[in-house]
Parts: C-alpha cells; structure tokens; sequence
C-alpha cells in the first residue's frame, strides 16, 4: 500500500502530455482533417493519392523536378514519391527525361494529361483554400501563415528531413 501511494506521487510529479493540448497533435489532426477535405477534389475527381497530388502540383507549378527535389519541396520520403512517380507515369501523366546536368537522375515532368489535371485542379484547391481560411480574418491569416513559416524553419533545423537518417 505504501508503495503504490509513494508510485501514485511520483506520477504526479511527472509532467503529463494532454494529447489534445500538445502542439503536434493538434497541428496533425488539422493536416488530417485538411487533407480529408480536400481529398474530395483530387482523389475523387482525378483519382490521386497525397503524393500523387503533390507531385502533380510540383510539376505543374516548376514545369521540371527530379524526384529527389519533389522529396523536399513535399516533405515525403524518397521511396514514396518514386512508388507514386510509377503509379503516375504508369497513368500517362508525369515523363521521365535524362537529366543533362546529371546523368544518374532522371527530370520528371507532367504530360499533356497531367497538366490538364493540374489545370483542372489548381483553381478548385485554391478555391478549398479560400473557404478553409474564409474563418480567419486577413490579418490573422498574414499572422497565421507568418507562424506556419516560422514553425516550420525552426522544425527543419531540429531534426532529418523524412527520408534521411537521424
């Protein structure tokens, strides 16, 4: 008995991590919830997954990536763009080129049916976007987005990069 009294303090004493107070937590549900909702456009309409999504908006927006720059700009791990980089050239709508500069890579970039998806989707994500923040006043979107970039600087510089050994 004493003893479970003297573990029950020592417990207490013990910082507690309330799971829906903790920042990382709460800033994956919003990224879940986010990419829940906005799945609906291109998953649903253009039948793409997160990566395939991402590669297809990287694309669309620099025209010429190679795989290892989509793994960074996207945050994803290098196995999962090449696997979504198959499904998508499999699908008739990313090309693979010899890279001039680098004969060991390969510039990726979108084909006449990817980049009518690109077309087609990049209005109705910004369009997602808008609503999404339409609860946040102007300067509280500057502020948010402001935070977002900070957060994110300071999260890079505290560990790897997905894909690279800690």
């Amino acid at each position: 008995m004493a003893r479970r009294s003297a573990l029950r303090k020592q417990e207490e004493a013990q910082p507690l991590v309330i799971l829906e107070e903790f920042l990382p937590y709460r800033v994956n549900v919003l990224a879940a919830l986010t990419a829940n909702a906005l799945s609906q456009i291109y998953e649903k309409r253009f039948g793409l997954t997160i990566p395939g999504w991402r590669i297809i908006v990287t694309l669309g927006q620099y025209e010429f990536r190679t795989a290892r720059d989509i793994a960074n700009h996207g945050v994803m791990h290098k196995s999962t763009v090449s696997r979504a980089v198959a499904v998508l050239e499999k699908r008739g709508l990313v090309l693979r080129k010899a890279n001039a500069d680098d004969r060991r890579e390969e510039l990726l970039e979108l084909t006449p049916e990817g980049r009518a998806i690109y077309v087609a989707l990049a209005p109705e994500a910004l369009a997602f976007e808008e609503r999404l923040l339409s609860v946040l006043a102007p300067e509280e979107q500057k502020t948010f987005f402001g935070l977002v970039d900070k957060l994110g600087r300071h999260a890079r510089s505290l560990g790897p990069e997905p894909g690279e050994e800690a």
